[in-house]
């Protein structure tokens, strides 16, 4: 499947693409870990807004992912490439629906999986990644490996976008709300190498914060970055956002327990607990701190209030 970027007659769609963008050969902007047959010959023009499913990845070949996305007419090899995560809805097509306006004002591309419940069932597989088979119980010998990680999916879903429209951008960003929230901020966590520019992560449940002598999934104590030089972390650019009426103690799927309280009791103060550890570690450490938090007026527990926000910040 190949999505353009802008509309090329068919007449002249190879002629196109041989002769005037030379720049643009496969060799350039696929990864090298990406399989020549990802790059498909037979190019099928797309109106700007479809989906497909994404099961190319071999060591989750056999949990696919329904993607939806949207090119603006108006878009670029340069345009930004902003993967959107769904919350526990899990309903990536309206995620993708409720933002075409905005992606079109900012000209980037949207890029909405949906992680079905019947591939990644619960929050073991969705908000803790799938590090582990019980993750509210780790330990070295249910340690699930790294290539079968739900994050694992985004490089390669990447490499299938960028290939797919023509793209020069080598770096993408991620904006997850609620849940995918949650699965936002683990993301940047445990994938350090991963090519990510930016991250937004928007009214998120509760974190796993970043001191290593509280018990993953909470902290990172008995995790894979139990040692992380927490200063690589916070060199990153997070975005922890919160809309000042999200601050229900009882919201229906707001987790709760001895542990998790001590984050606070809402959304809210959550999120400021979050960025505050982080904040205060960092100083510690004399490292620079690139976060950002940012409460938002009048918001409440919405998407689209919250994603309207981050995409504002983004671009």
């Amino acid at each position: 499947m190949m999505l353009h970027v802008r509309f090329i007659p068919i007449l002249f769609g190879l002629i196109f693409i041989t002769y005037i963008l030379p720049s643009c050969d496969k060799n350039e902007i696929l990864s090298p870990d990406i399989p020549e047959e990802t790059e498909d010959s037979t190019a099928i023009e797309m109106l700007g807004t479809g989906s497909f499913v994404f099961d190319s990845y071999a060591p989750l070949s056999n949990k696919p992912v329904e993607v939806f996305y949207h090119v603006p007419l108006t878009a670029t090899a340069y345009s930004p490439i902003l993967f959107v995560l769904h919350g526990g809805g899990r309903d990536g097509m309206q995620n993708r629906d409720q933002l075409i306006n905005k992606a079109d004002q900012h000209n980037c591309i949207l890029v909405c999986p949906t992680f079905s419940s019947d591939y990644y069932p619960g929050g073991d597989s969705y908000n803790l990644g799938n590090i582990f088979v019980d993750g509210d119980n780790p330990s070295s010998s249910s340690l699930n490996p790294q290539s079968e990680w739900t994050f694992a999916v985004f490089e390669p879903l990447f490499d299938k976008i960028r290939a797919s429209c023509i793209s020069n951008v080598s770096v993408y960003d991620v904006m997850g709300f609620s849940a995918g929230a949650q699965v936002a901020h683990r993301f940047m966590i445990f994938s350090l190498n991963a090519r990510i520019n930016r991250i937004v992560a928007a009214a998120s449940g509760w974190y796993t914060v970043l001191n290593n002598e509280i018990t993953f999934p909470y902290g990172l104590a008995e995790s894979p970055a139990e040692q992380l030089d927490l200063s690589l972390l916070f060199s990153k650019k997070l975005y922890v956002i919160v809309g000042s009426n999200d601050n229900d103690e009882n919201a229906p799927g707001l987790r709760r327990n001895d542990i998790v309280d001590l984050q606070g009791l809402n959304r809210l103060d959550r999120a400021q607990h979050f960025y505050d550890e982080a904040q205060n570690s960092a100083t510690s450490l004399s490292s620079a701190f690139n976060w950002e938090h940012h409460i938002l007026p009048n918001v409440g527990h919405e998407f689209m209030g919250n994603s309207y926000f981050g995409m504002d910040l983004l671009y």
